[in-house]
């Protein structure tokens, strides 16, 4: 018996269908950026390799903003050193796990008709936003209060 029966995600149309392979497209295309980049030694600024100005946050109070390092985070979590990702950013970790897992079922569900073991996306999609938010700024208090 096969692990997934058609018919027990949410039904879409060719609008939504499109769009999904237009986000796996997207998704494809910041993992493959991220793996052109090198990540910086310093767990954060990686992303001036991409002509970027330094973290204005931490320019005018001294202190990271809640996303310092998660350009390096997901430059470490493409290469497979995850431990290297969390000690970034867990926020970027967390994010870049949730997007490998969104690449191929973005494709998958765009191909099927239907999101994929999805019944309920605004759930879905409250709970991956107030899961991220809880990570990143837990994880942002740590490394201030340190």
């Amino acid at each position: 018996m096969a692990w997934y029966h058609s018919g027990h995600g949410r039904p879409i149309n060719t609008v939504v269908r499109l769009l999904l392979v237009a986000w796996g497209v997207f998704l494809l295309g910041g993992f493959s950026l991220a793996f052109r980049l090198t990540p910086n030694p310093a767990g954060f600024g990686t992303h001036q390799q991409l002509g970027l100005p330094p973290c204005s946050f931490q320019t005018m109070f001294g202190v990271p903003c809640p996303s310092c390092g998660m350009t390096t985070s997901f430059s470490h979590f493409v290469r497979g050193q995850w431990i290297l990702s969390a000690r970034s950013n867990v926020g970027g970790l967390f994010l870049a796990m949730v997007s490998a897992v969104m690449l191929p079922w973005s494709f998958w569900s765009g191909w099927r008709g239907e999101l994929v073991g999805v019944r309920d996306p605004d759930s879905w999609l409250a709970w991956g936003v107030g899961g991220l938010t809880a990570v990143t700024v837990i994880n942002w208090l740590i490394e201030v209060a340190i």
